[in-house]
């Protein structure tokens, strides 16, 4: 047991810091306390560029990802969907926690009404290239509006708009006690890989840290994960890309894979849905990539 405090780097937002927090206590659980260090990301400073125009996943990672090297933090912890496929060297994810509520959820201004008329010219905000192209397959009369900032500038944002709607994460709503502002969970929407797990990146030479970290790891989270974070790996697409990923166990034996890949109109998709054993999901999400390649996925992500 270390005799200090395991100090968790985390960004300020309500989100990230109920994320952090929650790995705090179910470390307490194991008698191990820790404390929270505030760092402010690219990602939380800049917010009147869209995120594909910045470089993706890095710009909410780098500033904790230099924490950790300078010895600031012992552990950051992360949105797992926000975190790079790359990571940088002598790192690594140390523990990825029990997996909440995948789905991305339809939050309105008024009402969902609008949904039932096929004619309609609504507006939908939203910074994913994902949740874009994959409305447009949908419903493409709309427009798409970016927006930007935590879940809280976002909701103001909408309010103050005159779009119909905007798209969030199920899980960062729930987080927040916000589940009665869900107008509609999207079924329908394939996730972004990794999305709805926190996880927990640590230097793979604090080999006390990492120990004590693993207490907190959900194996069957980690395992569905890894495949969808390959897939888009290996199809080198960022957080910018139209790629869609999610794996669930549907017995202890078996798991449900489905991928996306499309253009960024959304008019022209590949989709991947297959059920494999567990014993399959070492290496699926590259084998599901290459599979998507040969169907043409590669043009789409130009």
């Amino acid at each position: 047991m270390m005799k200090r405090k395991i100090r968790i780097g985390t960004r300020d937002s309500k989100l990230a810091v109920w994320q952090a927090e929650w790995v705090g206590a179910q470390l307490l659980k194991h008698q191990i306390e820790t404390e929270l260090i505030f760092i402010k990301t690219e990602g939380d400073l800049v917010l009147d560029t869209p995120l594909p125009l910045m470089g993706g996943k890095g710009v909410f990672t780098k500033a904790l990802d230099d924490a950790l090297f300078d010895g600031k933090i012992d552990i950051a912890v992360h949105s797992f969907k926000d975190i790079p496929t790359v990571m940088p060297a002598r790192m690594i994810i140390a523990a990825v926690c029990e997996r909440h509520d995948v789905r991305d959820a339809l939050v309105v201004r008024f009402d969902s009404t609008f949904l039932e008329d096929a004619d309609y010219k609504g507006i939908i905000a939203t910074s994913s290239n994902r949740r874009k192209a994959q409305w447009l397959k949908k419903y493409p009369n709309f427009e798409i509006s970016d927006i930007r900032g935590n879940v809280q500038t976002r909701l103001r944002k909408l309010n103050e708009s005159n779009w119909d709607a905007a798209i969030f994460a199920s899980a960062g709503l729930e987080r927040l006690g916000l589940n009665e502002i869900i107008a509609q969970k999207l079924d329908w929407m394939i996730p972004a890989p990794a999305q709805g797990a926190v996880a927990v990146t640590a230097l793979e030479t604090e080999t006390e840290v990492l120990e004590l970290i693993s207490l907190v790891n959900h194996e069957k989270t980690e395992i569905c994960t890894k495949i969808e974070r390959q897939f888009l790996n290996v199809l080198e697409a960022g957080c910018s890309a139209p790629v869609g990923a999610l794996a669930e166990f549907i017995s202890d034996t078996e798991i449900r894979f489905s991928g996306i890949v499309l253009s960024v109109d959304g008019t022209e998709s590949v989709e991947i849905n297959q059920d494999i054993s567990l014993e399959e999901a070492e290496d699926f999400g590259k084998l599901a990539a290459e599979l998507a390649i040969k169907m043409g996925a590669s043009e789409l992500l130009v």
